[in-house]
């Protein structure tokens, strides 16, 4: 049963990867690195229903619109950088959907988070205090409620995180 999941979870990362035609060069203050936002879209759209009906806290935003477009242009590296953090060791580390397949989506979209980690390595982000307070404002959010149903929360906001990406993409 580990086997498979992990083989599923393999084969989507791959495919997410090695899916070209459908990425886009992001541009952020320091750096550029591409980011399959198609596939990203399509794995969020099959666990998104799985998220958003668990979430019983309708009256908490973790990730607030506003929040995103508040985003200094200098500060975009820092910021997608410590966003991309938050979601790979906070939220993901914490969802766990009870399908196989909301688990094999959930592993992409992680995994692809992971991959644009990696591929930001070699950028150097400026962070300013400002947006370490508005990452913190985040994490303050997510502390205020049970672990898993904050990540549960998080994953269902992650279209805010999606719709500001491909915002990056179309300014290249």
């Amino acid at each position: 049963m580990v086997t498979k999941m992990l083989l599923g979870c393999l084969v989507s990362l791959l495919f997410i990867l090695n899916r070209v035609v459908d990425s886009r060069t992001l541009h952020t203050d320091s750096c550029s690195f591409n980011v399959y936002t198609h596939e990203l879209r399509k794995y969020y759209a099959d666990m998104r229903h799985h998220a958003i009906s668990g979430d019983t806290e309708t009256g908490v935003k973790i990730l607030d619109k506003s929040l995103m477009k508040d985003v200094q242009e200098d500060q975009t590296c820092c910021f997608l950088r410590l966003l991309l953090r938050f979601y790979v060791e906070r939220v993901f580390n914490n969802f766990s959907p009870s399908e196989p397949h909301q688990l094999r989506c959930s592993s992409a979209v992680a995994n692809a988070f992971v991959s644009i980690r990696r591929d930001m390595q070699k950028c150097h982000c400026h962070c300013a205090e400002e947006t370490h307070r508005q990452i913190d404002s985040m994490h303050t959010a997510f502390d205020k409620l049970q672990i898993q149903l904050a990540a549960q929360k998080a994953v269902g906001e992650l279209d805010t995180v999606l719709d500001w990406l491909e915002a990056l993409g179309h300014k290249a």
